[in-house]
């Protein structure tokens, strides 16, 4: 609200930030370690809970900070497979989504970056009432948490595809990895985060330079860049060409193969021409194909082929040796699937 200040967010800080806080508060460090701890080991949601630290301090840090716990307002259980969607609200009134999956593997919980997205992606629900905010890092690992506590099991993967463009909040994600990462607190590998983009180039490169060990999943849905555009309105600032050409580079620096993200749309990117431009495009590259049918939202009339034609381009893709897998369909019946998450209404 306009003319408040706003309390600095201690789940966003990192161990060595709170034990910094703790000595110009006039306290020992070691109580930042404690306040990290109860935070992201034992994901406490608020000062109170953290009772290892004098009451006095308690007082004083729920006086000065807040702590961003996004609260579960919604719940949805699919019936198809048990895939969860969680409808969370936000301290400004806001909400956002996020999906947890079970696979064999084990818990992946599908999270949000920013409360709506400016990307503009035609075949997604999450871009059409626009951007209001991004996320904070503590944001973030609330959604985490708070789906971790209601699952009662230890999330096991990470993906950041939700509502919001991961690198249009570049500065948090990077804390976000930061602190999800941190052996003192959850101590999750990177290499079981994927972080998904529209194709933000300055970003890709930006992200390369950091040598981290994330899969970066590139959503790209067109061979051309016509038909792209006409999915993709980031496709108007950066052609295929420099967009792979970043990708290329974030591999070079990173070792991780590249994932791409291929919606089909009945008609529009289905066919066997679709496939061996495809194919042309990601040819010597080391990569993997997550063909997804597009999944429908009330607002387009895009739809999804018939499976055996998603088969059929799977397989036209793989004999022009390019490793595709479709992607397996996720809480369909309660809108969890890729492209169908919401920016939430205020409340």
């Amino acid at each position: 609200m306009s003319g408040e200040q706003t309390k600095t967010d201690l789940r966003s800080l990192t161990c060595e930030e709170l034990r910094e806080e703790m000595l110009r508060m006039g306290e020992s460090a070691f109580r930042g370690g404690q306040i990290f701890e109860w935070l992201h080991k034992k994901q406490a949601r608020t000062t109170d809970e953290m009772t290892s630290l004098p009451l006095a301090l308690r007082q004083k840090l729920k006086e000065n900070y807040e702590t961003a716990a996004p609260e579960i307002a919604e719940r949805y259980v699919s019936a198809l497979d048990g895939t969860r969607k969680y409808v969370f609200s936000l301290a400004d009134g806001n909400r956002i989504e996020s999906v947890l999956m079970r696979y064999e593997y084990g818990l992946s919980v599908c999270i949000s970056s920013q409360v709506g997205c400016r990307m503009g992606c035609r075949f997604c629900a999450s871009t059409l009432d626009g951007l209001a905010r991004g996320l904070s890092a503590g944001e973030m690992l609330g959604e985490v948490y708070a789906v971790a506590r209601d699952a009662g099991e230890r999330i096991s993967h990470i993906v950041i595809m939700g509502t919001g463009e991961p690198l249009d909040n570049y500065d948090a994600l990077i804390r976000f990895l930061d602190l999800v990462t941190d052996p003192r607190g959850m101590g999750l590998s990177e290499r079981n985060i994927t972080v998904s983009t529209c194709g933000l180039v300055p970003q890709i490169r930006k992200l390369a330079a950091e040598k981290r060990q994330i899969t970066l999943a590139l959503s790209l849905h067109a061979a051309t860049d016509e038909a792209r555009r006409e999915l993709m309105p980031v496709a108007r600032r950066y052609t295929i060409a420099e967009t792979l050409a970043a990708c290329e580079e974030y591999f070079r620096a990173t070792g991780r193969r590249m994932s791409y993200e291929y919606s089909l749309v009945r008609g529009v990117n289905d066919r066997e021409d679709d496939a061996r431009q495809l194919a042309g495009l990601l040819k010597g590259r080391n990569c993997h194909v997550n063909l997804i049918p597009v999944n429908p939202i009330a607002e387009r009339d895009f739809r999804a082929p018939e499976a055996a034609r998603a088969a059929a381009f799977k397989k036209s893709l793989e004999k022009y040796g390019i490793n595709a897998t479709i992607r397996r369909k996720m809480g369909a019946d309660i809108d969890s699937a890729c492209g169908q998450l919401r920016r939430g209404r205020r409340v």
